[in-house]
């Protein structure tokens, strides 16, 4: 980052960002900032692991120029293919794409990979514990970023896998160890690749750039070579300066979706210098955290959490399809317009501040007349049924406009679902406390008062707006009861 003439990535201990029983300390809530302030950047961060995982990471790299370099100069016909979305989570073993000039071997756990000849091919060192121990920083960092957007606790876990699988479970996450460029391998003149003058060989895909569909990649290298666009649109190398403990990590499509877009994906294209005297190319070791097949990314969390879901994102997606399903990076979002992750200035890593300063700048604007008149009448007729309901003894809840704000573009009701996730008990009235005048608290009432909403929707309406008031009585939010 140093040679970019940009501010470095935030580096993160991994041991700050493990979370911990009660009240968060400091070092986790400054680590979580330090984090997502990096990944809003950049779209990326470092993560500096313990010297003994780090050297366990460079034996795996070491393990990976040797299998490299000890296979054949071109595979076998049947190893060289391009990524196929269909079989995107049943790769495992050796394979080729010709089109980024990249050797793979995939360990999946619950697959055994076999070679054309049905014999079990050896796999480079250590890969069972690599894996481990990048899952397992997979998920830390997840919920690092869950409690930055004020989220409740592991809020992914029903789309992740089992920990640990269950009997005849394959892993939906793969650890990838790869090599770009080996120069004993054969049938370069296939491959797009551009001279410059320094002597450098950049390689990038027909596409100038690729998005990992994962929830959260992390990816460890020998040499660098990893470019990814910041918030700006310059392309930064953001493994230059790596350690020999650090890793680099960065969000996918997967968490994109399933945070309402809040948490964008990082564009990532490979460059290389040409390898001159060397023998093994550029290795690298990545993990990508995939949500299960069978299950859906949704955004029920977010909302949840009193996010802004936009329409795009209110339907769930079975996973499936989302892998299957191509996604154009110049239609899918807009850097400058998506919505994306927002500094709190508090220490405590969380959106509250952010969201109360919002608030409190709407207020600053005058009202209009109209609108002073419909706050009011919202105001008097919830007091009304909540006074109706302590009298006899009903317990309401009043959900909020945030989550109901979007009711009009879902096919089901957002408070129904709100209902079922939080467990409401059947015949307990849930009633809204927006669009007013509201049918649910004038029936309310007429159930309890026959007549008691007559002189109140008298009180709020002018001579002479009676047609209007009575016509913004359309509201597509009943109420809830068995």
């Amino acid at each position: 980052m140093a040679g970019n003439g940009l501010p470095p990535l935030g580096r993160v201990k991994l041991s700050d960002l493990v979370p911990s029983e009660g009240l968060p300390s400091e070092s986790y809530k400054l680590s979580v900032t330090t984090l997502s302030q990096s990944l809003v950047q950049y779209s990326a961060a470092i993560i500096q692991f313990s010297s003994s995982d780090g050297a366990l990471l460079r034996s795996g790299l070491d393990s990976a120029r040797l299998y490299f370099h000890q296979r054949s100069s071109f595979p076998a016909p049947d190893m060289i293919h391009t990524s196929d979305s269909r079989e995107w989570c049943k790769t495992s073993g050796y394979y080729m794409d010709p089109q980024l000039w990249q050797e793979t071997y995939d360990y999946r756990p619950g697959l055994t990979p076999i070679e054309p000849n049905n014999t079990m091919e050896i796999p480079p060192g250590g890969l069972p514990d690599i894996f481990c121990l990048l899952g397992k920083t997979a998920r830390d960092i997840l919920d690092a970023i869950s409690f930055y957007l004020n989220l409740r606790s592991s809020p992914f876990t029903e789309i992740l896998d089992n920990v640990p699988l269950r009997n005849s479970e394959i892993s939906s996450s793969v650890l990838s160890v790869c090599c770009h460029a080996r120069p004993s391998c054969q049938g370069a003149q296939h491959h797009n690749l551009t001279a410059h003058e320094e002597g450098q060989l950049v390689m990038y895909p027909d596409h100038e750039h690729q998005v990992d569909k994962s929830l959260i990649s992390l990816v460890k290298s020998d040499k660098p070579g990893l470019h990814i666009r910041d918030l700006h649109g310059r392309w930064v190398l953001v493994d230059v300066d790596l350690g020999p403990q650090e890793v680099i990590v960065y969000p996918g499509l997967a968490l994109y979706q399933a945070t309402a877009g809040y948490v964008n994906p990082a564009l990532l294209r490979t460059e290389f210098n040409s390898m001159q005297g060397s023998m093994y190319g550029r290795c690298s070791v990545a993990f990508k955290l995939m949500p299960k097949s069978m299950t859906s990314l949704n955004c029920s969390e977010m909302r949840a959490a009193g996010h802004g879901v936009e329409a795009q994102f209110q339907l769930p997606i079975p996973v499936d399809d989302f892998m299957q399903r191509s996604h154009p990076t110049d239609q899918l979002f807009n850097r400058h317009n998506f919505q994306s992750f927002s500094f709190p200035t508090a220490q405590d890593g969380s959106m509250k501040p952010l969201m109360k300063r919002r608030k409190n700048n709407s207020r600053c604007k005058p009202l209009p007349p109209s609108k002073r008149l419909r706050l009011e009448a919202q105001r008097v007729l919830k007091e009304r049924v909540q006074d109706i309901a302590d009298k006899k003894g009903i317990k309401l809840r009043f959900c909020n406009l945030k989550e109901c704000e979007n009711h009009i573009h879902a096919l089901d009701s957002p408070c129904a679902n709100i209902r079922m996730e939080i467990g409401w008990p059947p015949g307990v009235p849930f009633v809204h406390p927006h669009d007013l005048p509201n049918k649910a608290k004038i029936s309310f009432l007429e159930a309890y008062v026959p007549g008691a909403t007559h002189d109140m929707e008298l009180s709020f309406t002018d001579p002479g707006q009676g047609s209007q008031h009575t016509s913004s009585c359309n509201c597509n939010s009943p109420l809830i009861s068995n």
